[in-house]
């Protein structure tokens, strides 16, 4: 099976270990991810928030590129995800003029939602070498991977699951909660910084009170929002892995260290007394 990859700009900085293990979980998973050419930012928050023609102009381009590959894409990223999707969907109803021939026939996929198929998810289970048996985990989906729903798809946009069966096909001891959608934030600690940790820390906290050790994502900047709010935490921190560094740490017999340098609240020692590393 081959894809092509929209990475999108967190991957290829604060979420650079991200990349890594997405592209190590789906070479061990046998797919072939092909990265779009010449790709370009898809606008993220600030491009709707300002300008709705550009929403639609700045995916586009990455549209049109993936389909002259005759790939469809799959997207790591929420919030590219989001974009993309909505692009596409303009474009089908001929509202904005595009520079670009997009077909709109190519299909954009949420990482998360391909994982969870259930042929992927037996695909994963074969490849699960040491299973995650000794750690309990709260799945966090987030606002954009499954809101509006009208664009996403999503129809348990209240109770997602695909964060969830993925893990606990990774072994992982799964504790269902009613924090999975609540929204971090977002974008908006970028001018009001008090409001990301107000709703960060109010996760984490009932993190604590469901009696999980550790927070799976799938969102770069959720992942960058809970981890970052513990920087100068006294207690000892709760983890926040992305999916994909859970399901390469289950597919190798010994895990690194190093995956995880780019974490704050360092999951290294919580995974050494798991025997996990």
């Amino acid at each position: 099976m081959k894809l092509s990859f929209y990475p999108g700009c967190s991957l290829e900085g604060m979420a650079n270990d991200y990349c890594e293990s997405i592209y190590a979980v789906f070479k061990t998973l046998g797919i072939d991810l092909v990265e779009i050419e010449d790709w370009s930012c898809c606008g993220a928050t600030a491009a709707h928030s300002l300008s709705e023609v550009m929403s639609v102009i700045l995916p586009a381009r990455n549209l049109a590129a993936a389909d002259k590959m005759g790939l469809d894409i799959i997207c790591p990223c929420s919030l590219c995800f989001n974009r993309l999707l909505f692009s596409q969907k303009m474009i089908k109803k001929k509202i904005f003029h595009i520079p670009w021939h997009v077909t709109g026939d190519t299909r954009v996929l949420d990482m998360t939602r391909f994982l969870a198929k259930p042929s992927i998810i037996k695909l994963i289970k074969q490849c699960v070498l040491k299973p995650l048996d000794s750690l309990k985990v709260v799945c966090y989906y987030g606002c954009q991977m499954v809101r509006p729903p009208k664009i996403t798809g999503y129809a348990d946009y209240e109770n997602p699951q695909t964060l969830d069966h993925i893990s606990a096909a990774a072994g992982a001891r799964v504790i269902d909660w009613s924090y999975k959608s609540t929204c971090c934030g977002a974008s908006i600690g970028i001018g009001r910084r008090e409001i990301v940790e107000s709703l960060s820390k109010r996760i984490l906290q009932k993190t604590q009170q469901a009696g999980a050790e550790a927070i799976v994502v799938s969102c770069p900047l959720c992942q960058s929002n809970l981890d970052i709010v513990q920087k100068d935490r006294s207690e000892p921190p709760t983890p926040i892995f992305y999916i994909t560094e859970l399901l390469r740490l289950s597919f190798n017999y010994k895990g690194n260290p190093k995956w995880f340098k780019m974490h704050v609240a360092d999951p290294v020692p919580l995974l050494k007394a798991k025997g996990l590393l």
